[in-house]
């Protein structure tokens, strides 16, 4: 019969092999960063005559050149690391989002690119807001309480957007709303800039504006919006479906997925109606 104290004897050596295994596993998963960029490398990896290693894309970005000890490389392979990496597994860097995936390392990077719990970041992020805020809740409260977004329970909505302060000292001015409909959260845009690179307009104002789909991006295509602004005697309207929260909003913006004004003319105030519906 098992005793209590052997029971307990049991219990911390299992403890104590599961605390070295973890130690372990942090160990090979330093061995794996690249020393440039910090990644996880797999594949070709490649290493200095002192033994500082890199991935194959930091070699050829380096220019043969140790960036560590500013040694010349050659074509000298890491073999035991890139061996370690074919067989050794690992869990995924948002596991304290929620992500329970243990993957091979060389597919590590992929699952990790694409992984559903990996945090939303600020549309803002560009600007110096942080790259990882967390799940929509986490991030709805970041637009509130630090953007003083607005929280609208409805899909129909008329937001001002007010761009006065856009002058030449403010080459950019912002704003961010929430929508919560249909049991799911969405966030309109708004832009103005004096330059947006790829339009290659000078000084001329450009005012841009969206609708975002905070939710999973295979449920983006079962809604569509409409956004309307009238002003100088006529009316902008723009339809399309919207946005995952994972898109970058220059990249929208490069596409034309947007409503997009290039005018010296409009007003400094500007309405902004929009209706969100279920396809």
């Amino acid at each position: 019969m098992e005793t209590e104290e052997s029971s307990e004897r049991v219990s911390t050596s299992d403890g104590a092999i599961l605390s070295g295994v973890l130690r372990t596993l942090k160990n090979v998963e330093e061995l794996l960063n690249c020393s440039v960029c910090y990644d996880f490398m797999c594949g070709r990896i490649y290493q200095c005559h002192n033994g500082h290693t890199m991935c194959l894309s930091c070699k050829l970005r380096v220019q043969n050149k140790c960036p560590t000890c500013k040694q010349q490389l050659g074509d000298i392979r890491c073999l035991s690391l890139e061996k370690i990496a074919e067989s050794v597994e690992l869990g995924c860097k948002y596991q304290v989002y929620g992500c329970l995936e243990i993957i091979p390392c060389c597919k590590k990077l992929k699952h990790e690119d694409s992984c559903k719990f990996r945090p939303y970041k600020c549309p803002r992020s560009p600007w110096g807001c942080p790259e990882a805020i967390g799940d929509i809740s986490s991030l709805i409260s970041h637009l509130t309480d630090h953007h003083r977004a607005k929280l609208i329970n409805d899909c129909n909505f008329i937001r001002e957007f007010n761009i006065e302060h856009l002058g030449e000292d403010e080459r950019c001015t912002w704003m961010v709303n929430v929508s919560h409909c249909f049991g799911q959260y969405f966030s309109l845009f708004a832009e103005a800039s004096h330059v947006i690179s790829v339009y290659h307009v000078g000084c001329i104002p450009v005012y841009v504006a969206f609708v975002y789909f905070m939710g999973k991006e295979k449920d983006a295509c079962n809604y569509k919006y409409r956004l309307e602004i009238e002003g100088n005697g006529g009316k902008f309207v723009f339809e399309g479906i919207p946005r995952s929260l994972r898109e970058d909003h220059l990249r929208i913006m490069e596409r034309g997925d947007a409503l997009i004004l290039m005018r010296r003319s409009i007003t400094q105030r500007l309405d902004i109606a929009v209706r969100i519906w279920k396809t």
